[in-house]
């Protein structure tokens, strides 16, 4: 296509040789291998097709556990804690880091099922806020700008999506990355890179893809992290385990992923987050995106019935960490 530019930051490493940039036509990031597919009638669809979970999720009752507690914000040891959805605490080598913050509803609307472990006030010292899009349930202005009225932090984000938040907070610190770039940090034995997922990105209906989405690689020492961020099944996953071998922790999706017909383009279900996880090679799989929101048609309590079985079953190349939240794990 003529009209196709290539968007990156010229300030940082692009570790893919030959990447030329994100795609970007008429001011809108593309995906060079699968365009997004949303349509009005696809939504249509979703909403006038009948809905066989619907009866299952309204008998539902499970729920994530939450262990209620400020502990795992004290010591001084590496850990991983889920927040909830996509939402994570990490401490690595004395850095602390937030990925995806979002401690209350989402844009105060949308209702939570599963409880914050403690308060945003408890959260101090927090050195960067990774963002990995701008969708509302990843991105959020509310608890952003409640952190940083404690905390001096600096984000890592996406192309377009460092802009949006400095909207929002005068004086923010922020790098922005395309696919394949490593964040410049003055930091001695971290290295976190931005990586490509199968997704789109937007706040409103007006600025579909004007901001990047993707993954993040976090290296930490000798550990890798992989934070999967949204995505549909694709072959990125398995990309990024040849570029990343050896592989410790992935927190992949589980959740949102019904009806397939809607969904599978942009999130993965649990048999489709297992074979990003084995696509990987890693070595321990965290689910995350389920359990706090309801927002498609399967069950909440879904994608860990579902995964539970497969690890009955053996079907689970590595080890299953299906932590509750609030829970630590050390790593």
């Amino acid at each position: 296509m003529a009209d196709i530019t290539y968007a990156k930051n010229q300030e940082l490493v692009t570790i893919l040789p030959g990447w030329k940039g994100n795609p970007v036509s008429k001011g809108r990031f593309i995906d060079p291998n699968t365009r997004f597919t949303g349509t009005f009638s696809r939504f249509l669809k979703w909403q006038f097709t009948r809905n066989d979970k619907r009866n299952e999720k309204k008998q539902d009752k499970w729920r994530l556990h939450v262990n209620k507690s400020t502990d795992f914000l004290k010591g001084k040891e590496d850990k991983l804690v889920w927040l909830g959805h996509a939402s994570y605490f990490l401490q690595l080598g004395g850095i602390r880091i937030l990925i995806d913050p979002l401690f209350g509803r989402i844009s105060g609307v949308v209702r939570r099922y599963s409880d914050m472990p403690c308060a945003i006030d408890d959260f101090t010292d927090i050195d960067y806020v990774l963002l990995s899009h701008a969708h509302r349930d990843h991105c959020d202005y509310f608890t952003l700008k409640k952190l940083a009225e404690k905390n001096n932090y600096t984000v890592l984000t996406t192309l377009n999506t460092g802009k949006l938040v400095a909207s929002w907070i005068p004086g923010l610190k922020y790098q922005e990355a395309g696919w394949y770039q490593q964040y410049n940090l003055p930091v001695k034995n971290l290295k976190i890179t931005f990586l490509p997922t199968q997704h789109w990105s937007n706040r409103y209906l007006w600025d579909i893809n004007e901001t990047l989405w993707g993954a993040f690689m976090i290296e930490a020492g000798s550990a890798k992290i992989y934070f999967g961020g949204d995505s549909g099944a694709c072959g990125y996953p398995k990309q990024a385990g040849e570029l990343f071998p050896d592989i410790d922790i992935a927190m992949i999706g589980v959740g949102a992923y019904y009806p397939l017909f809607m969904m599978k383009d942009v999130h993965t279900g649990p048999h489709a987050a297992l074979q990003a996880f084995h696509d990987l090679k890693a070595k321990r799989f965290v689910p995350m995106h389920y359990g706090t929101f309801d927002l498609a048609d399967e069950p909440l309590g879904e994608p860990y019935r579902i995964l539970k079985a497969l690890e009955a079953e053996n079907e689970i190349k590595g080890e299953l960490n299906m932590i509750g939240v609030g829970e630590p794990l050390l790593l």
